[in-house]
């Protein structure tokens, strides 16, 4: 599937920015190495997403997204705790070293 960009309103920009997370942030990281993972327990009607990577100022961010027409619509976003990011370095000790 090709991806064309982010799909944005006040309702997802709001709820994302409610934990500190800019949109800016969002967009930047789906430009660099992340994990993206199937979120089926909170798929009410559209396949949804995680993604977690890191930052441009090297924090961890955990997103949920769908894909509408093409386009990443982010569901919300929040930095991670100290207890995911040890978990996630663990499992994927290779992802973010590029």
């Amino acid at each position: 599937m090709e991806i064309t960009g982010f799909d944005w309103d006040t309702g997802n920009q709001a709820k994302c920015n409610i934990h500190g997370v800019t949109a800016g942030d969002i967009e930047r990281l789906f430009t660099k190495p992340i994990l993206v993972i199937d979120d089926p327990h909170n798929a009410s009607r559209e396949r949804r997403f995680r993604a977690i990577g890191k930052s441009s100022k090297d924090r961890f961010i955990f997103v949920v997204f769908t894909i509408r027409n093409g386009m990443i619509r982010p569901i919300s976003a929040r930095f991670m705790h100290q207890k995911e990011i040890r978990r996630y370095e663990k499992d994927n000790p290779n992802l973010h070293q590029r």
